[in-house]
Formats: structure tokens, sequence, C-alpha cells
């Protein structure tokens, strides 16, 4: 994605091209920081806004305080809303938030002043055209049993942080066997989250999805907005251990981001599923997205 507007923390807006990162801020060189995906939706009046905005303010702040960052909300909420106001391009866009420890000062490995950016750009085509035309999904192994992050705090389980090579990996392997995307499974067999999503299936009128905590899974904005809103619209929902046959025999599944949105699985494995378009575009509803 080509970033089109570029706000530094402590500065204001600058020049997307502007260099901000030092080469040893230790973000880039040892991936030592956090991050949250945004959806800002702007108005035919130029107005834009950002989707959840509190939901992902305390997500960031609990993955900063996890990982030992100093993190300023109103400094931050100060940065977005110039971000915002700037920002007049109408329809979807995508928004970034990124958190680094910064450059090492004196030579210790905890940094000095945090680096903080805020980026948006257009909305990926690919995601335009997923939502059109559903998502071809592999099962992929994490290497790790669903209990994993139980005694391991160091692990950072359910922390957003930059370290995504794992996940960046795991969905050009995705890509290579000619899906699109990506659903980790524990070693112990137990379905996790996707590269980039929440998973969700559907039973009836129940609605599904993963548990977060001992698996290390990152709790979902938009998914926690769905089953809030769901029980209203006569859903009911819960979250429970999942194996791969059972997405096998759900009547949907969908992948679920807060930029995406909900996507629905129309392969998984190999093997071609139906697709309900009124049940998705009902989901959809739930979470935000569309009319």
């Amino acid at each position: 994605m080509t970033v089109r507007l570029l706000a530094i923390l402590g500065v204001g807006l600058v020049d997307p091209g502007t260099p901000v990162l030092r080469a040893d801020d230790l973000g880039l060189t040892r991936g030592d920081g956090c991050f949250e995906g945004c959806r800002v939706v702007t108005g035919a009046d130029g107005v834009s806004a950002v989707n959840k905005l509190d939901a992902h303010l305390a997500r960031l702040s609990r993955s900063a305080a996890a990982m030992g960052i100093a993190f300023d909300e109103p400094a931050w909420r100060g940065l977005l809303n110039q971000a915002t106001s700037a920002w007049t391009a109408p329809g979807e866009a995508a928004m970034k938030l990124l958190l680094t420890r910064g450059s090492p000062t004196g030579g210790s490995p905890t940094g000095g002043s945090p680096t903080g950016l805020v980026t948006i750009s257009p909305l990926p085509e690919d995601y335009l055209r997923q939502r059109r035309d559903g998502i071809r999904v592999v099962t992929l192994t994490r290497g790790t049993t669903s209990d994993a992050f139980t005694d391991a705090p160091w692990l950072l389980g359910g922390v957003k942080t930059l370290s995504y090579a794992v996940n960046m990996a795991a969905h050009r392997e995705a890509l290579r066997r000619g899906a699109d995307d990506v659903v980790f499974v524990s070693t112990d067999g137990h379905v996790l989250e996707s590269a980039v999503s929440s998973v969700v299936w559907s039973s009836g009128r129940e609605l599904n999805t993963t548990p977060v905590g001992a698996s290390g899974i990152l709790g979902g904005t938009t998914q926690e907005l769905l089953f809030a809103r769901a029980p209203a619209a006569g859903w009911r929902t819960s979250v429970l251990p999942a194996r791969v046959a059972d997405l096998q025999a759900a009547q949907r599944v969908w992948l679920i981001g807060t930029v995406r949105g909900p996507v629905d699985v129309i392969d998984l494995d190999g093997t071609a599923r139906d697709r309900d378009a009124a049940v998705t575009d009902e989901v959809r509803r739930l979470c935000g997205f569309g009319p």
C-alpha cells in the first residue's frame, strides 16, 4: 500500500516522503514494537472518522504495556485528529498506527524515546476483490500447542507486535498453494486465527469463534463488535475450541479483520464451499460494513 498521509508523534503531519526512522530504531532492527490496523471512512462531506477508535487505542495501550513501551493516549488522540482532519478522500482507507521502542540510548537495549507513526493509504484492491468473490483458505500449523502461552507472558500472546515475519511467510505459502490466506492450526489440532484476521463460523443462528488467552491469538476488535451486536439481531454467540473438521462442517466460515472486513471462505483446503450472500451481508452490516 502506498502511504498517502504520514504523521509523527510529537511532530505532526509531514510529507509522506520524509525519512522517519533512525537506522538503529529497535522497531526496525528487532521488530520491537506494536501496531494497530484501522479503517478510516470519509463521507461525502469530506469528514473522516476511524472505526472503533477507542477499541484500537485500548488494544494498542495493552500491547505497549505488555512490551514495556510508554504509551501517551492523549498525544495519540491528538495526532489521530490531525491525520483524519487532513484526510478527505471519500470512501474507505487503511490507517496504521505504529509504536516502536525507539533508538538505543547509551547502549541500553530498552531504547530511549518511543517512535510513533500514523499512516493512511488507499484500501488494497485485493480486499475489495475478496469481499466480492470470497476467499480461498488453507490451514497450516503454527508449530505451537493450543495452550503454549499459558505460563509464558514473554511470548507476548495476544499482543499485536511488529514481528509479523511468520505471519507473512505463512501468507506467502498460502499464495504458493493457490489460496488467498491461511488459518493457523495448533500442533494439537485446534483452529487458531488467520495470518491477519479472526476466524468465525456459523451453525444455524449461532456464531462461533476461537478462544484467546492460552492460545496466544489476538483478540479481534471487529469480531468483538460482531459478537456484541449479534444477539440483538437474533444470533447466539459462542467462544469455543474447534478443529478443522468443525470448520468444514460449519454452514459458513468467515475471516474477519478491521480493514478487509468479513470475507466468506469459499474454499477450505481445496474443498469448495457454498456461499450465502444474504447471511454474509448481514454479518457485514453487524460489523459496520455496507449499508
